[in-house]
């Protein structure tokens, strides 16, 4: 929470906030990447006016990136800017959690033609994350954060056979251990096998995107973050 909060005071004033995404955005593109998850902190429902989304546009498109998901906590007060702005920087799909009844958020979501990934964090099973997509209907699906299954201690590869057709986003991230504190690391150093994640994906016949997830609170993880990349470019050839 204090991440979040400190990222959207440091991004929601709209004098500085083409500048500011910008520097993001340019330092994605050196880092080898052409499409991003966009965090709901530099974009928030709760702030983002129609001249930032019409900034957040402009810059997405001078660095050449497109946008996988929009990746913001939903609530039945904020769901309707959510789609706006989830439509308005080029995705149809939110990725991440939300607050409130399905029942009530789908009918939003429905009208503009956007999908909730529900993305896996307090859930120990497929079988929790089910029972939410079943509540959503046809809005709903999810998005596996493999590191967070490894944090639940259930096999993510696993998970994913059990989620199959319901999987619309992945995040492929390694944990050092199962249990609280969920601490990122380099795949291969953690509990979760990131490879056997992909084969899975390979299996169920997913083709959207595989974001790479790393966020350690002690170092600047970029460097690790284009190795990880240049090792599932291999796993995917």
């Amino acid at each position: 929470e204090h991440g979040d909060r400190a990222t959207q005071e440091h991004f929601r004033k709209l004098d500085t906030y083409g500048e500011r995404l910008g520097e993001i955005l340019a330092r994605i593109r050196t880092l080898g990447f052409d499409t991003i998850d966009l965090w709901g902190a530099h974009l928030a429902p709760d702030w983002a006016t129609d001249e930032h989304l019409a900034i957040a546009r402009e810059a997405l498109v001078g660095h050449d990136l497109r946008v996988a998901t929009y990746a913001t906590w939903i609530t039945p007060a904020n769901v309707e800017r959510a789609c706006e702005l989830a439509r308005g920087i080029g995705t149809s799909l939110i990725g991440a959690g939300f607050s409130g009844e399905p029942e009530a958020l789908a009918p939003v979501m429905r009208e503009h033609g956007v999908r909730l990934a529900v993305e896996n964090h307090p859930e120990r099973s497929p079988r929790d994350v089910l029972a939410k997509i079943e509540r959503g209907g046809a809005t709903f699906g999810t998005t596996v954060d493999t590191g967070w299954w490894g944090t639940q201690g259930y096999d993510a590869a696993s998970a994913i056979d059990e989620l199959g057709e319901h999987v619309l986003h992945v995040h492929l991230k390694d944990v050092r251990a199962v249990g609280e504190p969920h601490e990122t690391c380099v795949w291969g150093e953690g509990v979760v096998d990131v490879e056997e994640c992909v084969r899975a994906l390979q299996r169920s016949g997913y083709e959207g995107a595989l974001t790479i997830e790393h966020e350690p609170e002690d170092h600047d993880p970029s460097d690790e973050i284009v190795e990880l990349r240049s090792r599932l470019d291999g796993w995917l050839a």
